[in-house]
């Protein structure tokens, strides 16, 4: 009921259902993707519980099936191994194409990052689409590609994603036609994010907009102090390979990150980088990523869109 009033599912074929402890189910996260429902059961009371609920999901909503992607190390700490596999109804195909906010991505259900696709970043990617017409775009730790998507939707003039796993960007061009984009509208490259960004400002290369969106870098607080030089330099990178007046889209998806330090972060990295930046919005999750007030922890995804 709570995402029906958000108006979410009337306009969305993928969003987040249940967001664990901020819904009230402590270790239960189930994405809707299509026709399919996929879920992960984090905690041993969710372990326990996971049949029932999916024979419930099922009876509440019209979807074809449940699949269980319970493949993450957090369920170590609860003595859990990890599990993939059909939980009730019809097995899902690799792929599902999904609909977000009119954009079009392909969702690899069995083998993508979390249940298959980044769904807390749509709000970004909205915001990014109104700001991208005639822009070049530079798409860091791209995944399969959801903000090139978002900016090319927006008429941007091109977009280059960069991204270690090649599978990913081999989605992403796909994602390309499923949008019906020109060809040399994007690029992808697979390699090292850091690497290749220090060739690019080595040859003075220069964008109107450059999204930093890394993988989490800290899993605890002993890593905490690693990540905030991973942050720094890739933010640093980033504000030198933006033209003046250029957009950053820089994020932490870091639940130990705190905003203020992450805000300190980016403006050590434009200050190192020689350069003058304000912040034009503070971003976060999407509204189908709820926080419970009683669980900050909830809070994970912190970003800042910074004007050079």
């Amino acid at each position: 009921a709570y995402r029906q009033q958000l108006g979410i599912p009337q306009r969305n074929s993928g969003y987040r259902l249940l967001n664990a402890e901020s819904d009230g189910l402590p270790g239960v996260v189930v994405d809707v993707l299509g026709d399919w429902l996929v879920m992960q059961a984090l905690t041993a009371g969710a372990e326990y519980w996971k049949h029932t609920l999916a024979d419930v999901l099922l009876e509440l909503l019209p979807a074809k099936g449940v699949y269980e992607r319970s493949d993450v190390d957090v369920r170590k700490k609860e003595g859990l191994e990890s599990v993939t596999g059909i939980l009730k109804g019809q097995e899902p195909p690799a792929f599902i194409d999904i609909v977000e906010e009119g954009r079009h991505y392909r969702v690899d259900v069995l083998n993508g990052h979390k249940t298959g696709f980044y769904l807390d970043q749509r709000d970004n990617r909205s915001l990014l689409q109104a700001y991208a017409a005639d822009k070049t775009v530079l798409n860091c730790f791209s995944y399969t590609g959801g903000f090139a998507v978002a900016a090319l939707q927006g008429g941007a003039a091109k977009a280059i994603n960069i991204d270690a796993s090649q599978p990913a960007l081999d989605i992403a061009a796909q994602n390309a036609k499923l949008n019906s984009f020109q060809p040399d509208k994007m690029e992808n490259i697979c390699g090292d994010v850091f690497k290749l960004l220090r060739e690019y400002r080595n040859e003075g290369r220069q964008f109107d907009i450059v999204v930093l969106d890394p993988p989490k870098f800290a899993e605890n607080r002993n890593q905490l102090e690693k990540a905030a030089r991973g942050y720094k330099d890739i933010n640093l990178l980033g504000f030198k390979l933006l033209k003046p007046g250029g957009l950053l889209f820089t994020f932490s998806c870091s639940g130990l990150m705190e905003s203020n330090l992450f805000q300190k972060i980016v403006a050590d990295a434009a200050v190192d980088a020689g350069c003058d930046a304000r912040i034009l919005r503070k971003l976060d999750q999407a509204t189908d990523h709820p926080t419970r007030l009683a669980f900050p922890e909830g809070y994970y995804l912190k970003g800042l869109l910074c004007q050079k």
